[in-house]
């Protein structure tokens, strides 16, 4: 959910306008960057960088639209969005990364990380969150109805934001970015082209209604890498109330990417029985 302020929330970089770094880190040996929801802003990825630091460093994406880019005009087409973002990003590759993406933002960094790859970048991995894969497809057209229809989804999502919603002046400050959001997830069409070389993780609440186990195992054809699928209690909006459940695979999942072959193959026989590392491999 969009918020209304940016306390606890800085640039790594001053003349940069899409990154925030709630908990810069210049020693973090990998950086997740992660993208929001459809109506999201950086700040909603405070409390997982909290949760993260210092072992790897969160840049959390601010789109246009809100927030401290609240008079810019929001992106309304997920393409043009990756296009800008994945330029946005390349100062910020001169360090191990991995893209974490919920929901709409999930898309989003599928995207990215495409153009990233094709720019010469090497993401770590890719964490697909509460969203279904690229090539799943559902008729779904809330960006054409009416504001209160909008909300009334928000709500049936995320209760925590019922409050929130009943303000007339937050809801007319959120609207245009919620519907220019809703509006490139609901229009956006896989394009033909590589996928990823990089390992995907979905991750996804099993009471989601928007998104299915059958839709989120489809991630798996959009990589040449591992793919894993891992579901936690909750629904769409799981990752709040799973904070330190989803923080810890993170961190194991980003610990092992950033190992050296060798590295790995020692891990492995450090937990492998004699005989055992064979199987592992």
């Amino acid at each position: 959910m969009t918020g209304t302020g940016t306390t606890g929330i800085t640039t790594g970089r001053t003349d940069d306008i899409w990154i925030r770094a709630p908990h810069p880190n210049p020693g973090s040996p990998v950086r997740l960057v992660c993208l929001p929801h459809a109506g999201g802003a950086a700040s909603y990825f405070f409390p997982m960088s909290a949760a993260l630091a210092p072992d790897v460093e969160v840049l959390s994406v601010q789109y246009p639209g809100r927030q401290d880019r609240r008079h810019e005009r929001p992106v309304d087409d997920l393409h043009l969005l990756a296009d800008q973002l994945a330029e946005a990003l390349e100062p910020w590759t001169d360090r191990p990364f991995a893209l974490f993406g919920h929901s709409y933002g999930a898309l989003v960094g599928y995207e990215v990380a495409r153009r990233l790859r094709s720019a010469g970048h090497h993401p770590l991995a890719l964490f697909a969150s509460g969203r279904r894969a690229p090539s799943t497809h559902r008729d779904e057209r809330l960006h054409l109805k009416p504001d209160a229809s909008l909300i009334a989804e928000l709500k049936e999502l995320d209760g925590t934001v019922g409050a929130l919603l009943d303000n007339e002046e937050i809801v007319a400050m959120i609207m245009p970015a919620l519907r220019a959001d809703y509006r490139a997830v609901e229009t956006y069409v896989h394009r033909p082209g590589p996928g990823l070389d990089i390992p995907v993780t979905a991750l996804i609440g099993d009471d989601d209604p928007k998104v299915t186990s059958q839709e989120a195992a489809r991630w798996r054809e959009h990589t040449t890498s591992e793919f894993s699928l891992e579901i936690f209690p909750g629904g769409h909006f799981y990752l709040a109330d799973r904070l330190m459940e989803l923080t810890s695979s993170l961190k194991r999942r980003l610990g092992g990417a950033t190992r050296t072959p060798a590295e790995r193959v020692r891990a492995v026989q450090r937990t492998q029985p004699a005989g055992g590392l064979a199987r592992a491999l």
